[in-house]
């Protein structure tokens, strides 16, 4: 994987005179951040070396690369998730990519929904730890010793240097926000009743189909994270209408101007 990587990594060189060090995963419904960066310069995933495809509503499938403020970054608008049928190193490609173009911190978002009965649609919340139920890791197989070392660490998967700026944007901006313990499964059936209850009892606030998986390989490459979820929806057996991936979309075009505005600042501080 290593050659492909920098192939993709060549190929994006090419159409940027840029080095940013900070990059952005966006979550379904969230791709608004984009209209925050300026000299922005757009790059089709088609078009680049070995990317996977996005396919899943809400998900643009383009990387930026531009400016928020005096920061260069990168923007992934659309992410690839393992329901849609990737294996988990097709899922978390983008992020040796960004580790080879020199990214040193990433910020990871979601949608999600609440488990946590304290929270409701349109609460933000910054992921403090994760639970890992794919029942897979990204990291099975042969080890490059050239990305990162066989056995990561993830006693602490987020950076509290990150999440400390996070907060105090927030508290700066009005910006209310919770904090909380993120699930992640396969997907892409919802969740049922039964196993709500069961994530709770294990200590989740919110539960969603992506991001850990992306989580572990930002550890694994030495990158420091921070994870935003945005609560489009309450849990099954919490809320009181069914599930679709379309109110999912409608819920974060609710949060986004929010959303946004906190991660744009982030980044203009850090």
């Amino acid at each position: 994987m290593y050659d492909k990587v920098m192939e993709s990594v060549e190929f994006i060189n090419k159409q940027i005179n840029i080095k940013p060090k900070i990059a952005v995963i966006l979550g379904s419904g969230l791709g608004n951040l984009t209209n925050f960066i300026d000299n922005a310069t757009e790059i089709n995933y088609k078009s680049i070396p070995h990317f996977p495809q996005s396919t899943v509503i809400g998900h643009k499938g383009q990387l930026v690369a531009g400016n928020i403020g005096e920061k260069e970054i990168f923007v992934m608008d659309g992410r690839f998730h393992y329901y849609e049928g990737y294996s988990m190193r097709e899922v978390t490609y983008p992020i040796y990519v960004f580790k080879k173009l020199g990214i040193e911190k990433i910020i990871i978002s979601n949608a999600a929904g609440g488990i946590n009965e304290t929270f409701s649609n349109g609460t933000l919340m910054i992921i403090r730890d994760f639970i890992n139920l794919f029942g897979t890791n990204p990291l099975i197989g042969t080890n490059d010793e050239r990305f990162g070392s066989r056995f990561p660490d993830m006693t602490n998967p987020f950076s509290e240097k990150l999440i400390v700026l996070a907060k105090k944007i927030a508290v700066d901006f009005g910006i209310k926000y919770s904090e909380g313990t993120y699930l992640g499964t396969t997907g892409p059936s919802f969740e049922t009743v039964a196993e709500i209850k069961m994530m709770k009892t294990f200590g989740a606030d919110a539960v969603g189909m992506s991001t850990v998986p992306e989580v572990i390989i930002s550890n694994y490459l030495g990158l420091e994270v921070l994870g935003i979820s945005c609560i489009t929806n309450m849990a099954t057996g919490l809320s009181k209408v069914s599930h679709s991936h379309q109110n999912v979309i409608k819920e974060a075009k609710k949060i986004e101007h929010d959303f946004c505005l906190w991660i744009s600042e982030i980044i203009k501080n850090i």
